[in-house]
Order: structure tokens, then sequence, then C-alpha cells
């Protein structure tokens, strides 16, 4: 995993542009202010991305928004926008659902049935996401289809899925759980 630089900043700070940017997403359809109510990391095996994934909340609904952040612009990735890291220096963040890496990382985490590690947030409580795989076969990007759930649902799996991945988190104290995607 990419190294977590203590005391670090990142400007702007996800809290200045992450509740704008989910806002103008086809797939939000909440209407209150957004707030985060748990982070969780994945890691990069070669140490060179950082990917997190950021739960954010308006009070009605709960919004799955995985980000990776690179040292370098990622041809067809969906750009979220960059910022200045006080130690690395420019980062690029994506929308992770474009990103190679995180892809990798989740169907590693379904394959493996695996959890990710939660990210440590002071004021936050552990959150985090499991696999789970429901049917043998090979995970390979092409071979299978991540399907997202933005809107985290309480639903299980469909029939066709091959595998799951479920987040768990806490939100005004409680306890949550929920479908994060679906592998197909």
């Amino acid at each position: 995993m990419g190294k977590i630089h203590a005391g670090a900043t990142l400007t702007p700070h996800f809290r200045e542009f992450l509740p704008a940017w989910v806002a103008d997403q086809p797939w939000y359809s909440g209407t209150g202010a957004l707030r985060p109510t748990g982070f969780f990391r994945f890691e990069d095996p070669a140490g060179e991305v950082g990917v997190e994934t950021h739960l954010l909340h308006d009070g009605q609904a709960v919004y799955h928004v995985p980000l990776t952040y690179r040292h370098a612009p990622l041809a067809g990735g969906s750009l979220v926008r960059t910022a200045e890291h006080s130690v690395l220096g420019t980062r690029w963040i994506y929308d992770a659902v474009t990103d190679p890496v995180w892809i990798t990382a989740i169907l590693d985490l379904v394959a493996t049935g695996g959890e990710a590690e939660p990210a440590a947030r002071t004021g936050f409580d552990a959150a985090g996401a499991r696999g789970v795989l429901r049917r043998p076969g090979p995970l390979v990007p092409g071979a299978v289809r991540i399907d997202v759930d933005r809107r985290i649902v309480a639903d299980g799996p469909p029939e066709d899925a091959v595998g799951l991945v479920t987040g768990f988190w806490h939100q005004d104290g409680e306890p949550r759980t929920g479908r994060l995607a679906v592998i197909r």
C-alpha cells in the first residue's frame, strides 16, 4: 500500500470539493447536505496509487464514492479534480470505477473473500468492505462486469451475481451495512 503521510494536507480538502462533485453526478438523487460517514482503503500492490472509498450521507441515503489518487494523469480515467498534497505534490483524483487499479482491487477482494483496510479518520468509527465469491470462476477485467451501487442498497445479491462487495459503517452511532457492488 502507498505510504500514508501523517499530518499531510490536501488542498483543496475533500470536504471542499467532493460533496459538490457527488451532487452533480447523474446517480445522485439526494437533496440534503452531504456529510462523511466512513472511509476505507484498498492496497495497490505497486504502492503507486492511493485507493480510498468515501461513504457520504445526506440524512436519507448513503453514497459509495470510490476514488484513486495518482501522481500523473490516467488516460481514459474520469477526473474528479486535481489537488496539492503537502508531501507528494500534485495528485490527480479519479472516480475509481474508471481506474484499472481499483478494478483489480475489487476483483481481488471478491476472489479472496478479503476485507478492505479501514482508513483512519479522527471522529469516525470503523468502516470497510468485504468481498464474497458466490460462484467459482476467473475474476478478471473484461471477463466480468462490476456494477457499482453508488447509492448503497440493503438488497442481497441478484441471481446472476458471481460475487458481491458489502460495506459496513456507523451512522448516527448505529452500525449499518449495505451492498456496494455486484460482480456479474
